[in-house]
């Protein structure tokens, strides 16, 4: 049985993103990170390869999704500060 304490949990977190090239990646990396449970809101700038998630919901799953999908991922810089 897993647990989750509030404090494992984020309101949000920014992605850098690899192999993000265009509309359709973009629409491919929301999507993915849409569907893990707790996401709330999803941002995706392609430009700037970044993803601003919204929700409670542990970062490392997060980024383990858009991995599983085929993309590069990581916290950004600012969210690693935080931890």
């Amino acid at each position: 049985m897993s647990t989750t304490s509030a404090s494992n949990l984020t309101k949000a977190v920014e992605l850098s993103i690899a192999g993000m090239t265009c509309g359709g990646c973009a629409t491919t990396v929301t999507r993915v990170l849409s569907r893990v449970p707790g996401v709330t809101g999803v941002r995706v700038d392609v430009s700037g390869s970044r993803a601003a998630v919204e929700g409670a919901v542990r970062p490392e799953e997060l980024v383990r999704a858009v991995r599983e999908s085929g993309y590069g991922a990581e916290l950004a810089d600012a969210d690693r500060r935080k931890e």
